[in-house]
């Protein structure tokens, strides 16, 4: 099964690791792309933009793109997956 929940980051962001724990906290497979190690990540993250820029964090739930989401906007989409 293809994980719904993707996050673009680094693991010095302290905005990805927020994230991290969260995903955790509340038992949610995600998907962790470090886009500073791989650069296939990278390419990947910034294809989801126009400008081409790499904007972490960055998760995509079931394809929508939420850039650096809210707490409240994150559980919105994730209880749209179940």
């Amino acid at each position: 099964m293809e994980t719904k929940i993707k996050l673009y980051g680094t693991e010095r962001c302290h905005k990805t690791q927020y994230y991290k724990s969260f995903f955790e906290n509340k038992n949610l497979r995600y998907l962790f792309l470090d886009v500073e190690k791989n650069e296939r990540n990278a390419i990947e993250l910034r294809n989801l933009y126009e400008n081409k820029k790499l904007n972490f964090p960055t998760v995509t739930i079931s394809g929508k793109k939420l850039r650096n989401p809210s707490e409240k906007d994150l559980n919105k989409w994730i209880n749209k997956l179940v």
